[in-house]
């Protein structure tokens, strides 16, 4: 069985030719949503022989699904430009039966990096991103969607993720997950409480320190647990001071 490569983008110059060419190991054809990029983002992804599809950022979980059904195969491996196949994966995927497995998908370990450091706090973070477009897809959700498929094998494989390039990176792209997770949740119907704050935020910094063992990872395991525990708390503050303004 074929497979078709998903790759959401949005100026992504710097990334494209690696993960184009890390899926290339496996993927029979690839595919590039790209989000109006400005860069040369299409250009390279275009000489390397991938199929370049423009479409507005409709959010994660759309943007994904909107390139399912462009696939040229049914089995479609969605991969993130700042993603790539470990040797492992791409051994893995070439072992598969596709045409005779009873799975709908395959899910990955990733393990994520901030610079060259790994984040152990975040692995194994299994993610699905292998699977058959006519059993299984991702979700409509905007915020980091997933693929809502119920039959799936966990491989002994990893994708890495390239997450950010330096700490000032991961605070910065934070604050916007912090308000477009606040929005979110309020546009859900959702409320937060004067306590939610304190109580979110200590709880995901016991969370990542102790229950994840972040506290025994080095500088890096609490450097990722202090900025979880701040996201955490702005969240809720932030949904409180909406509320406050619709008063």
């Amino acid at each position: 069985m074929k497979i078709t490569a998903n790759i959401i983008t949005l100026n992504e110059e710097k990334n494209i030719e690696a993960v184009i060419k890390s899926v290339q190991e496996v993927c029979d054809e690839v595919l590039v949503v790209d989000s109006l990029s400005i860069d040369r983002t299409c250009e390279i992804a275009e000489s390397l022989g991938a199929k370049v599809i423009k479409q507005e950022y409709l959010g994660d979980g759309p943007q994904k699904a909107f390139g399912e059904p462009l696939a040229k195969y049914d089995w479609v491996l969605s991969i993130d430009a700042d993603e790539r196949l470990d040797l492992n994966a791409i051994e893995e995927i070439k072992k598969l039966d596709l045409d005779n497995t009873q799975y709908d998908g395959f899910s990955f370990a990733r393990k994520t990096y901030v610079g060259d450091n790994f984040i152990k706090l975040w692995y194994p973070d299994r993610v699905t991103r292998l699977y058959n477009r006519n059993k299984c897809g991702y979700s409509k959700l905007k915020g980091h969607a997933k693929v809502e498929a119920k039959n799936i094998c966990d491989l002994k494989a990893d994708m890495l993720h390239y997450s950010y390039e330096d700490y000032v990176q991961m605070i910065r792209t934070t604050e916007k997950f912090i308000k477009r997770g606040a929005q979110i949740s309020y546009d859900a119907g959702k409320r937060a409480n004067s306590l939610d704050p304190f109580v979110h935020g200590v709880g995901a910094l016991f969370k990542a320190l102790v229950l994840k063992g972040g506290a025994f990872h080095g500088i890096h395991g609490w450097n990722v647990a202090v900025i979880s525990a701040f996201s955490s708390y702005m969240k809720y503050a932030l949904m409180l001071e909406m509320q406050k303004n619709d008063k």
